[in-house]
């Protein structure tokens, strides 16, 4: 893990530490209060989740953790779960942040609600706000993108790797199953999403080759054609 450019060095170092009771015993000094940063202890959690590191601390899984974590840091819960979903935000989005300089300065406490934002906000404008709004205006601002999703979206699009339906989130592509894969899988999204908007039926045809794919395609347009050709003549007698 390469060094991030954010404050509280001792944190950092512990951080690009392969050692689980090193970075357990950082941790939990960090919460106690030397050097607090909100940022690197959520960083910190998240590295514990994202590499099960919690398993070598004899924890069953990265709540049981938590749980141990907030008891001996006399820390509510809550609090804990929070800046794991900080660190997880500030990774997920590193390189947009580190674009715009975002430190633990900047209030990462804004950071859950980040996503929400981005959900339906315009990037640039959300990137902005994260920057120059308090975390009061901030949390009402995501708020506000989602009351604006369900009243103004289209009924379903997708961005990026992720469909949306009347501004829910619905499904997510994981981008690492392959350019192809991906391709095929954001097709048949496409089909279905087309498919509910106009209240019809997609039939599923399972085919060996792109040959017999644009065979198929020529062919089924021309039978569907007849087919639907004769059931308005039959609708207007």
């Amino acid at each position: 893990m390469k060094t991030l450019t954010i404050d509280n060095t001792n944190m950092l170092s512990i951080l690009g530490s392969d050692d689980p009771i090193e970075i357990d015993l950082g941790l939990r000094e960090t919460i106690r209060g030397v050097g607090l940063s909100i940022l690197t202890i959520g960083l910190g959690l998240a590295k514990i989740k994202s590499e099960q590191l919690f398993l070598e601390l004899n924890f069953r899984n990265i709540t049981s953790y938590i749980e141990d974590l907030a008891k001996s840091t006399k820390n509510d819960r809550g609090n804990v779960f929070n800046w794991l979903k900080i660190g997880e935000t500030y990774l997920k989005y590193r390189e947009e942040l580190e674009k715009i300089s975002f430190t633990g300065s900047d209030g990462p406490s804004k950071l859950p609600y980040l996503e929400r934002a981005l959900t339906r906000g315009e990037k640039k404008e959300v990137f902005d706000n994260l920057m120059n709004m308090t975390l009061r205006k901030f949390k009402a601002y995501a708020k506000s993108c989602d009351e604006k999703s369900v009243e103004d979206a289209a009924s379903w699009e997708i961005r990026g790797n992720i469909l949306y339906i009347k501004g829910q989130r619905a499904i997510i592509i994981n981008r690492n199953l392959g350019k192809k894969t991906i391709n095929m899988l954001k097709g048949a999204v496409r089909i279905a999403c087309r498919a509910l908007e106009r209240k019809s039926t997609v039939v599923a045809v399972h085919l060996r080759t792109n040959r017999e794919a644009n065979i198929f395609k020529a062919r089924a347009r021309r039978v569907r054609e007849r087919i639907q050709n004769a059931n308005d003549r039959r609708a207007g007698t």
